[in-house]
């Protein structure tokens, strides 16, 4: 199994378009020592040619000429993206499906029905495709695990977190099973087990059971501190107000991924926000980061388990 990283960032990407904060203007100036994010997305392979694109970010189009295994020039028209799946129904996660319009068969789309609701009303992205090459439904179930054709030999299980579904959804204030969820993935020949979450608010048993199994975890890098936006002036929200666990304070990520004892498990932090010190390469929290264990995800990351 071979999975590798389209985009690291939260929302917006890194450096993020209107904002000046000391790491965005730092990246621009050359001033930090960092390295440019687009926005959060992976790719799963069995064997290396068909593709599963998990998340569709605004910035799928730059990612997919980053990654020339995404386009392999088989035919005339042709991708590495035999399928996609969306964890959620965010604008950040959902936006990138628009820019496959050009296929020339129906695309293989698997969502949760909660997901796919808001992709068909509020968001409504499976509408516009029908006026170009279609979507081609397949839900994901929140219980036992499923399959995709594209990943021969890899079994999935999704798991459902507690999130609230995007501003545009009918169900906002009524959160549903399956607005958000995590996904594991089992490679049958080696045994081994990817855990993808980029968006962790609260570590249920369920989630802290699925993360103890894993060989590779993905999680949650959005924030640093609960307050970190409020303190730069850039937002009114905590991060647990924005369904994020900070790594930081009691509890936070960092204590999470401290109590893995897995043997070589690969912990690493994934959709970090553009305001997170952590993206410093040469910083403080970056060698904190280093002394738990703990990496810090960028674009074109590569894993094969």
């Amino acid at each position: 199994m071979k999975i590798r990283v389209l985009g690291s960032s939260a929302g917006g990407g890194f450096p993020q378009w209107n904002c000046n904060c000391r790491n965005c203007d730092g990246v621009r100036r050359g001033t930090l020592k960092a390295t440019p994010r687009t926005q959060s997305s992976i790719v799963v392979s069995a064997n290396g040619e068909d593709w599963l694109l998990v998340n569709a970010s605004p910035d799928i189009l730059a990612q997919i000429a980053a990654h020339p295994e995404l386009q392999p020039a088989r035919r005339t028209r042709d991708s590495g993206i035999a399928a996609v799946l969306t964890i959620d129904a965010q604008i950040d996660h959902v936006t990138g499906l628009l820019m496959l319009r050009e296929r020339d068969t129906p695309l293989p789309l698997h969502a949760t029905d909660v997901v796919w609701q808001d992709l068909s009303s509020g968001f409504p992205v499976t509408s516009i495709l029908s006026h170009y090459c279609g979507v081609e439904r397949h839900s994901i179930p929140l219980a036992g695990g499923f399959s995709i054709p594209a990943l021969h030999g890899v079994g999935i299980e999704a798991l459902a977190l507690s999130s609230k579904a995007p501003p545009y959804s009918p169900h906002r204030n009524a959160p549903q099973p399956g607005d958000n969820i995590g996904l594991t993935f089992i490679d049958a020949s080696s045994g081994k087990r990817a855990f993808y979450a980029p968006g962790l608010g609260k570590i249920e048993p369920h989630v802290m059971a699925a993360m103890k199994d894993a060989d590779l975890l993905l999680v949650d890098g959005t924030c640093w501190t609960d307050d970190e936006m409020i303190k730069l002036g850039l937002s009114k929200k905590t991060a647990a107000d924005m369904g994020h666990l900070a790594q930081t304070g009691p509890g936070g990520m960092i204590d999470v991924l401290d109590s893995i004892d897995r043997p070589n498990v690969r912990k690493v932090l994934i959709h970090i926000n553009n305001t997170n010190p952590i993206l410093v390469e040469d910083g403080p929290e970056r060698r904190l980061l280093a002394e738990h264990g703990i990496e810090v995800a960028c674009d074109g990351m590569a894993f094969e388990l």
